[in-house]
């Protein structure tokens, strides 16, 4: 079996503390980053809708980073919106300054009821895998 190892970045240790998930697992050349929120280290809840957007990409980021990762080799984007589809222009502006071309990952989008936490709009999940 190939070896697994937790990406934890500095200041999502609490994530770990707290709700005992992992903000990354790398297995071999492949980083699977858990589901992101518009949360701060602190956890608070960003306000401003297309802040808390950028949050999201801020906070894959910081994961991607830890394992020696970059956004150009995200294979795979899964998005859930609590307002969808109202939100996604918005979502694409921010979404279009993380993620650039010109080869860009598969993405699937799905409208949801709720969050784990009041406040949040929007969760990101990406599937990275390393460049030869």
């Amino acid at each position: 079996m190939t070896a697994r190892r937790m990406i934890i970045p500095p200041g999502m240790e609490n994530i770990v503390e707290r709700f005992r998930y992992a903000p990354g697992v790398l297995v071999g050349d492949t980083l699977y980053v858990s589901g992101q929120v518009g949360r701060d280290e602190k956890l608070n809840v960003v306000t401003d809708k297309e802040a808390q957007f950028d949050q999201c990409f801020r906070n894959i980021k910081k994961v991607l980073d830890a394992a020696g990762f970059s956004f150009a080799e995200v294979v795979e984007l899964e998005t859930w919106f609590l307002n969808f589809p109202a939100d996604l222009a918005t979502f694409m502006a921010v979404k279009d300054r993380w993620i650039t071309g010109p080869v860009y990952p598969t993405w699937t989008g799905f409208g949801v009821a709720s969050f784990s936490m009041p406040g949040i709009i929007c969760e990101v999940k990406v599937t990275a895998v390393r460049s030869p």
